[in-house]
């Protein structure tokens, strides 16, 4: 890490330059790492690696783990789906020409932090396994995030966190498609390091990816020259906002990122739903069919059919209506919550109490309310939730039509009560306290601590003999009387 006096711009963007010619017949094994912090920290003062130098997962390990004790401990981790060095060259020329630049919000915060470091070339492996090391570090779960719900979050700097922020990556044949969702990515970055400033709170902020993109190694050496060259030339027609707007919005959309569901009972919201994914399947002659409902439910424009909605202050039921799912004319996907006080806690909590599936005049039900809960005050967020694999959502009865069904929703988030404007609250995630190595590791002690039992009481059962034969003495007689 550097000060803004010792590790300027000029010198990030020559190291930069320096290691990507160094790395252009192997870039598709890294992926680049850039760090930095909020807060002047003079201990944590580390310095780059050497031109050409692929940081494996020890070295990056040391660099972390003196950032953490050394810097501020509320962590922003900004991962993204696919990069490379070649997306800040030819994507945009970040850390370089600031007029056409792709990430002009990244930029800005380098600039204006107290100290950074870019790590051009980190073996994928290695950033894959960045999110533990924080966490067994920092010794808190993260918590996956957008910039809507960080503005409702409180942080506190003697408290450490880790925020951790999906950033989408595209790929197509338009080279301008992928330039596009990396300047949304920034547009984020942005967002988030704008209400980090206004809540005062110092952070540590970290932009890497889980693994190496294709699409900047497959463009041949000329079209890379072409697009560095366009770097330095203006943007014509592109610089309508509106067309840049229309792009963006495009783009977002097929990455998967749009608004959610909403169910207004006047003029105010009382439902959301969101989900990357809703999909059902029915077996058929011994085979699961499957229908996608993404399509029909989310995206811009699109307003699913909701009558027959409606919700209260205790109960809450959305309706969706499609036609011709699975051979079915008509097909209704039914949420149903309620909410009730609990006195063990103190507090009243929502339940999604069932999930139906309603079809010519035939209903589906899966119990959703043993694991699918939240405080009223939060929504609730799943990365999955689904009638099979760990299921969350489970047939009424053995009898119903349920059991012929299958329903996956895909990174899940609802709302039932108390929603504010088109928001979701604070997300109460279904990630378990354990985790699978936690558990791998109290069997195993709870193992060895019985097999140790056992010994000792073995040991305790042995006994003594009261008298012995002494070989060296004088044998015993038996006199004999006739």
């Amino acid at each position: 890490m550097a000060t803004k006096g010792t590790f300027t711009l000029h010198r990030i963007i020559a190291v930069l330059l320096v290691l990507l010619l160094g790395l252009l017949g192997s870039c598709e094994e890294q992926v680049p790492l850039v760090l930095w912090t909020h807060q002047w920290t003079p201990q944590a003062n580390q310095p780059p690696p050497a031109a050409g130098h692929i940081v494996e997962q020890q070295q990056l390990a040391d660099y972390l783990d003196k950032m953490l004790t050394t810097g501020p401990r509320n962590v922003l981790l900004f991962l993204q789906d696919k990069m490379s060095v070649e997306d800040f060259t030819l994507y945009g020329g970040a850390f370089g020409n600031k007029q056409d630049s792709v990430f002009p919000n990244l930029e800005s915060a380098l600039r204006s932090s107290s100290s950074t470091l870019v790590l051009p070339a980190v073996s994928w492996p290695s950033s894959n396994a960045v999110i533990g090391h924080l966490q067994e570090q920092l010794e808190t779960s993260p918590l996956y995030m957008d910039p809507d719900m960080l503005s409702q979050l409180t942080l506190n700097a003697s408290s450490p966190a880790l925020l951790v922020f999906r950033l989408p990556y595209y790929i197509g044949s338009d080279l301008m498609s992928a330039k596009d969702v990396l300047s949304g990515n920034d547009e984020v970055m942005g967002q988030v390091v704008s209400v980090m400033k206004g809540q005062s709170v110092p952070y540590t902020a970290i932009y890497t990816a889980l693994q190496p993109s294709r699409g900047a190694s497959s463009v041949s050496m000329e079209a890379a020259v072409a697009g560095g060259r366009s770097l330095l030339q203006a943007r014509g027609g592109y610089r309508d906002r509106e067309r840049e707007r229309e792009r963006q919005r495009k783009m977002r959309e097929k990455a998967g990122i749009y608004a959610p569901v909403e169910f207004k009972e006047g003029e105010s919201s009382c439902i959301l739903l969101w989900a990357k994914g809703l999909s059902v399947s029915i077996l058929r002659s011994g085979r699961w069919e499957s229908h996608d409902l993404t399509p029909s439910t989310f995206g811009e424009g699109i307003s699913p059919k909701m009558h027959g909605s409606s919700c209260d202050k205790t109960k809450a039921r959305l309706v969706l209506n499609y036609e011709n799912v699975l051979g079915h004319r008509n097909f209704k996907l039914i949420f149903a919550l309620s909410q009730r006080h609990y006195k063990v806690s103190a507090r009243r909590w929502f339940t999604m109490d069932a999930v139906e599936l309603e079809y010519d005049g035939t209903k589906a039900t899966f119990n959703g309310s043993r694991n699918i809960y939240a405080p009223v005050e939060y929504s609730y967020r799943c990365e999955s939730v689904s009638s099979f694999r760990w299921p969350q959502l489970v047939p009424r009865s053995s009898k119903d039509p349920s059991n012929q069904w299958r329903v996956t929703f895909e990174d899940f988030q609802i709302q039932g009560f108390n929603v504010s404007g088109s928001k979701f609250s604070y997300a109460s995630d279904c990630a378990g306290f354990f985790s699978p190595g936690i558990w791998m590791g109290l069997m195993t002690s709870l193992l060895m601590v019985l097999v140790l039992t056992y010994g000792l009481h073995m040991i305790m059962q042995l006994r003594t003999m009261d008298r012995f034969d002494d070989p060296k003495g004088p044998a015993i007689s038996v006199p004999q009387t006739e």
